[in-house]
């Protein structure tokens, strides 16, 4: 596989990179890429995804695309203009990105293009595959046109996959770098009641996953990115006090998060009870299916 990788040097990227040989890696600064990913990567080509399409020498022998770039959606509070980011990061990155492709002399065959279970919205207890309806809030919205504009390598006879991603756990940063502070003080605890499903997945999964579906030529469309057992936020909140041995009976309350996060907070008290049905279909193996073995490994690593 000849791959070419767009957000190399996210929570994601570097765990991606070590699967592939010597990637092409595209980012806005090929400098600071560089030192952060050393030598084992290929070359590394500017780009900003806003400005326009990538490069066309970028693709140069390339068969396959992994496009992991886009904001974060967690940081800091869902302004006007927080919001903007985070829509044309991915939508308008993703289109210049499918038009480089698409214009490149060679062009690649297959497009594995990350997204987000937020695109499920709040669904309560009902099992998500992919065939599911998508939901209409800010989130939502936001997955579809990005599908959208990925989907759009297909009229190029591109093979298109899209990882709709959950809760990314590992070591040395992600949502978990941020769970632990409180929870090592002792002051940790779920979110409300605790009854809402937590869609999560290992990051050293997630990056298994991306190949499974570049590697996989009857994969298309979307893939849910979430281990097998999707876990309630307060048995995810037992498991990981039990891994620190610590104490987590504080509940966190919405309003307080509102204060804290704004409209960001509702994403954190939304159940998605999604399953990877694809990726079990098409045979792929998960090291972490439960979120014992998952957190077990993460904080062993991280001791």
């Amino acid at each position: 596989m000849r791959a070419l990788v767009t957000g190399a040097t996210g929570f994601v990227g570097p765990r991606l990179l070590r699967l592939l040989d010597a990637p092409t890696v595209l980012s806005r600064s090929p400098e600071r890429a560089r030192q952060r990913l050393g030598p084992s990567v290929g070359p590394i080509f500017k780009w900003d995804p806003l400005a326009g399409p990538p490069p066309a020498e970028a693709f140069s022998g390339i068969d396959t695309v992994f496009h992991l770039a886009g904001e974060s959606v967690a940081d800091g509070r869902w302004t006007a203009t927080q919001k903007a980011k985070i829509r044309d990061s991915r939508v308008i990155g993703t289109r210049n990105l499918v038009l480089g492709m698409l214009q490149a002399p060679s062009r690649p065959a297959t497009l594995v293009s990350s997204s987000a279970v937020g695109i499920y919205g709040n669904r309560g207890d009902e099992e998500l595959i992919e065939t599911s309806p998508v939901a209409s809030d800010f989130l939502a919205g936001v997955c579809v046109e990005w599908e959208r504009e990925a989907l759009a390598a297909a009229s190029g006879g591109v093979r298109v996959a899209l990882l709709r991603t959950g809760i990314v756990l590992g070591s040395g940063g992600g949502a978990l770098a941020k769970m632990l502070p409180p929870f090592r003080l002792g002051v940790g605890g779920p979110l409300g009641n605790g009854r809402q499903w937590m869609p999560w997945i290992h990051v050293a999964d997630l990056a298994r996953l991306y190949v499974h579906a570049a590697d996989q030529a009857g994969i298309s469309g979307p893939v849910n990115g979430v281990a097998p057992e999707p876990v309630r936020n307060a048995d995810f909140t037992k498991a990981l006090a039990r891994q620190l041995h610590r104490p987590a009976f504080l509940p966190a309350p919405y309003f307080g998060l509102r204060l804290l996060f704004g409209e960001f907070a509702q994403v954190l008290f939304d159940s998605q009870r999604v399953i990877p049905r694809v990726a079990l279909e098409t045979g792929f193996r998960f090291q972490y299916p439960d979120i014992a073995s998952a957190l077990r490994a993460i904080l062993t690593v991280a001791a």
